[in-house]
């Protein structure tokens, strides 16, 4: 695509163009914001100003017209999030932001068929999603290359590329006026010291110094500095503030030859790329067995619940079965049918007082994910949110005939909560162009959107079709975005993998087993993804920090999170029954109906099976909480579930549960009789999901139902 360079001047903007070009995206000018004349720098938390006097050279550099704008408001909103989160909601009257909304719009009425905007931002989060807004409303496209790259990787990139950059302006410990003029080459021994000693950002991204970019991969020619002056802004034996003024400066001839080559960062971290491999092997057995998976349901569920299903616990809330009003003509559009769920959503919400911006998570399910069902689904899901919308998930599965969309949802009254969406293409992870974030925190969760394994600089899956390559990087970007999203990593509670072929459950499993991942998991075949993917991987995560009791008073304490799971050789974790006592048939062996006994010695496969994440605090309930079985749910089910140590104190915390069920069953009368038990009159909001397979962490074995608690405090 044809781009404008949001130039500072510095080396990450600069540098960010080589990347640009690296893509295929050809840079047709150059845009810039300034202070006022007669004046160096300002207080601006957006903007570089110094080094504004040499940005005319920068440009003719690059041999691109250069488009300029006074900065004329200030920092009004300075949170996290910029704009409302409401629908349709435009940028804050007199904020700086706007200046560059000014700015890019002028850009586009000289260059109608720009279409992209070179940002060089690598960790603020404060300038990329102000960025993003203007971007969103002018429909630009952001790249951001260098966005969450290792800074001492990414510096020694740039000089080995032949960026050639010299500090104009210095503002951390340990630099002072003597480093102003030198060349990042120069600084790159000391700048890495001082992170050792102090934790200075080697790229400047503290604002510790800043540079103006002389030579660069992208250039046409360099600029040399003719006149410079020495201008001491605030000094200070230990971090002085002070920068140069550019006096005169020129521009010359550029050999070539002294430009590196652009490294662009493997696709895939080398763990990943073990990963990938133990895929590709995994795929490679199965194909020499000839063995195959392919699946299609003969029947399809023809009844779900008529009413949505809500369940509030303090300031939560979730709700769950929300479809279209049955008294809808099923002929209606898709856009229609969202739109109806929707209005449906906000009744609830409000009704408990909450907005449709307190949605921290949706799960919505289609009939299918064919580009235009997609699209059209995506329409009429977008009218109802602004910034820092929700984390989802979406999926194709088999609905009941004449329903088109179900949708779920967690929401939450909290002024914690924190969104992270980043729309801009980078080598991090997939952008999120529509109307989600990859991740969304309400204490103490972060809620994770389903990932698929797009290759982020492109968005598009790899070609020629990888299982392997798809399902590393949807490992990849996972854990990517929980980094981002929660800096202390956070700790995975619960698993979801939504694939679209049965024969592709055994490789994802073994990348379970690759990756560690001990957690409540689930193996889930559906009738289609997004954009065609074969995996989605869908995750909740614990930020590590909870509220306990301690001597009256609240403390934040963190713990690490323990796994308990059933299996045929640990009897406190696993209910062994035969499949025959369950739908009570009789026993083939002797003729008579098996005894109510829970059976601990039996060979036979289990027929119910639990997983529990929960953190090793006293009296603390586990958080999540799996269980699978096979037969029609039962009141005996209920009755031995109850009976497990585990498991009482979490019944009344259960805030959601997901029901995934065999597409040809009818489950939702015989969970009625489980749930009564269980919860009284208490009752989780539920939604019921059809699957054409369902499998667990550790076993091969294939469940009939499970269901997915989601439980809070």
């Amino acid at each position: 695509m044809k781009y404008v360079a949001l130039l500072s001047g510095g080396k990450d903007s600069c540098y960010n163009l080589s990347h640009c070009n690296a893509n295929g995206h050809q840079l047709v000018a150059a845009a810039t914001l300034s202070p006022q004349s007669g004046k160096d720098e300002i207080d601006s938390y957006m903007y570089q100003t110094v080094g504004q006097d040499a940005i005319e050279f920068v440009a003719r550099a690059l041999e691109v017209p250069l488009y300029r704008h006074v900065i004329q408001g200030d920092a009004i909103e300075q949170n996290a999030e910029y704009g409302s989160r409401s629908a349709g909601g435009a940028g804050v009257l007199g904020d700086e932001t706007e200046d560059l909304y000014t700015l890019l719009k002028r850009v586009k009425v000289h260059h109608p068929d720009v279409q992209g905007v070179s940002v060089g931002a690598i960790l603020s989060n404060y300038q990329r999603v102000r960025v993003e807004h203007v971007c969103r409303r002018l429909s630009l496209t952001p790249l951001a290359y260098l966005w969450q790259r290792d800074q001492a990787e990414l510096l020694s990139e740039m000089i080995a590329a032949g960026v050639k950059s010299v500090l104009i302006k210095v503002a951390g410990i340990g630099l002072t006026v003597k480093h102003l003029g030198t060349t990042l080459n120069e600084m790159q021994d000391t700048l890495t010291r001082l992170n050792n000693l102090y934790g200075l950002h080697i790229c400047g991204e503290g604002g510790e110094y800043e540079t103006l970019t002389l030579d660069s991969p992208s250039f046409k020619h360099r600029i040399v500095l003719n006149g410079t002056e020495v201008v001491m802004h605030t000094d200070n034996d230990f971090a002085p503030v002070a920068y140069l003024r550019i006096k005169q400066a020129s521009l010359h001839p550029k050999e070539s030859s002294t430009d590196g080559k652009v490294e662009v960062p493997p696709l895939l971290d080398d763990r990943f790329g073990e990963l990938k491999n133990v895929v590709e092997t995994s795929v490679l057995e199965q194909y020499e067995k000839g063995s195959s998976g392919t699946y299609e349901p003969t029947n399809k569920l023809h009844h779900i619940p008529d009413h949505p299903s809500t369940h509030a616990i303090g300031s939560w809330l979730a709700i769950g079965n929300i479809h279209p009003d049955s008294s809808l003509d099923s002929e209606i559009p898709l856009e229609e049918q969202v739109r109806d769920c929707f209005i449906q959503l906000q009744g609830i919400l409000q009704s408990h007082d909450l907005r449709i911006e307190d949605v921290a998570n949706i799960t919505l399910l289609l009939p299918s994910l064919a580009p235009k069902i997609f699209a059209a689904a995506n329409k009429a899901y977008a009218e109802f949110f602004g910034v820092s919308p929700p984390s989802r998930a979406c999926v194709g599965v088999d609905l009941p005939e004449g329903v088109g969309v179900i949708l779920e949802c967690v929401a939450r009254k909290d002024n914690t909560r924190r969104a992270l969406h980043v729309q801009s293409l980078s080598y991090w992870a997939p952008a999120n162009i529509g109307p989600y974030s990859q991740a969304v925190t309400v204490e103490p969760y972060v809620f994770v959107s389903g990932q698929i394994g797009l290759l982020p600089a492109s968005l598009t899956l790899p070609s020629p079709s990888s299982l392997a390559l798809e399902t590393a990087l949807v490992f990849q970007h996972t854990d990517r975005v929980i980094r981002a999203a929660n800096t202390a990593g956070g700790h995975v509670l619960l698993s979801l993998y939504w694939l679209v072929d049965y024969a592709n459950t055994i490789h994802t499993r073994r990348a379970c087993e690759t990756f560690c991942e001990e957690t409540p998991t689930l193996f889930l075949v559906v009738a289609s993804l997004p954009r065609g993917a074969r995996v989605e991987k869908q995750v909740l995560v614990h930020t590590g920090k909870f509220t306990i009791l301690d001597e009256d008073t609240f403390i934040q304490v963190s713990h690490t999170p323990e796994f308990v799971s059933g299996d045929i050789h640990a009897e406190r974790t696993q209910i062994l029954r035969t499949a025959e006592f369950l739908s009570g048939d009789v026993d083939p062996e002797c003729g008579t109906k098996v005894s109510s006994e829970v059976i601990l010695s039996s060979t036979r496969p289990p027929i119910l099976n639990w997983q529990v994440s929960r953190f090793d605090v006293s009296e603390t309930s586990p958080q999540c909480v799996v269980i699978c079985a096979r037969g029609h749910p039962s009141r005996e089910d209920a009755i031995e579930l109850e009976k497990i140590p585990l498991l009482v104190a979490f019944w009344a915390t259960a805030l959601s549960a997901r029901l995934f069920h065999r597409v040809e069953a009818h489950f939702s009368p015989s969970w009625s009789s489980v749930s009564r038990v269980l919860f009284g009159d208490n009752m989780p909001a539920t939604t019921f999901i059809p699957c054409r397979y369902i499998g667990t962490w550790g076993s091969d074995e294939q469940w009939d139902w499970a269901v997915a608690f989601v439980g809070v405090s």
